[in-house]
């Protein structure tokens, strides 16, 4: 691959289609003005499944704002009145966890939001987990300059008497300048080959990388006899990330599986 084309996929923006646009009036958010937190339950209509929950979740962050004391043109969007709603869509065990001051805090600087890229990543219907990738707009503080951020995270749910609510979730920052300088441990195809292969001694031969949208599958079959497939999905920042591993034996069907290349990446030079 050409070295400045390889670099353009790091620093180019997103293309990718916005998700969350289920909240399309102020009818969902009028109800809601006046009261805090503690006095709000979500309608049942909005967490009937779990995609539906991480949709209509987002959507209602979508038109929240908490850069309030960081811009001069005034609030945006419905300002902080989403965030009391958006909070009872975590799980009652979730909010002991986090409580609703340290919940605001995470928007501290953020604008706007939108969820661009969502894979369900369990068949389950109970304790749920999804990769999720979302675009935001935030403030400087102190500066009048805006700029786009980009991360991505795990969110699991789980479901609750009044529906399926969120019981855990986490989110990483994308980097935009270590990608392009520190090229293997960010794409796909090098982490199976230096990881999977000069680390655990496991692979014998890799396949052609299959690619489905922001997926990519990296099959190699090992030396132990037994196929694998490593799945990976691409963020915005060209960054390939690890999402799953699976192995089969013979005819036997797809199993996922864990394996720790760092652990004995750690092992190897600690015998050496």
């Amino acid at each position: 691959m050409d070295e400045s084309a390889f670099n353009q996929t790091y620093f180019r923006p997103s293309c990718s289609p916005v998700l969350n646009l289920r909240v399309k009036t102020s009818d969902l958010f009028n109800p809601y003005s006046e009261k805090t937190y503690d006095q709000i339950q979500v309608p049942a209509t909005l967490t009937r499944t779990p995609e539906e929950t991480i949709l209509n979740y987002f959507s209602i962050l979508r038109e929240a704002d908490n850069t309030i004391e960081r811009r001069s043109c005034g609030s945006i969007g419905y300002a902080r009145t989403p965030y009391p709603l958006a909070y009872n869509f975590l799980s009652k065990k979730y909010q002991k966890k986090r409580s609703y001051e340290e919940y605001l805090h995470l928007f501290a600087g953020i604008g706007h939001i939108n969820l661009i890229k969502l894979a369900r990543l369990s068949k389950e219907n109970q304790d749920v987990r999804f990769f999720y990738e979302m675009e935001t707009i935030e403030a400087f503080e102190g500066n009048d300059a805006e700029y786009f951020g980009y991360s991505y995270g795990f969110i699991q749910l789980t479901q609750e008497q009044t529906g399926y609510r969120i019981s855990d979730m986490n989110r990483m920052k994308e980097d935009f300048l270590c990608a392009p300088y520190h090229g293997w441990s960010h794409n796909a195809e090098a982490v199976v080959e230096v990881k999977y292969g000069n680390w655990c001694k496991l692979v014998n031969h890799i396949y052609p990388t299959i690619k489905s949208g922001y997926a990519k599958n990296i099959p190699f079959h090992g030396n132990d006899g037994a196929d694998y497939y490593i799945v990976f999905f691409t963020l915005t920042n060209g960054t390939d990330v690890e999402i799953a591993q699976y192995r089969k034996v013979g005819n036997e069907g797809w199993k996922q599986i864990q394996i720790k290349p760092e652990e004995k990446s750690l092992t190897e030079k600690n015998d050496s």
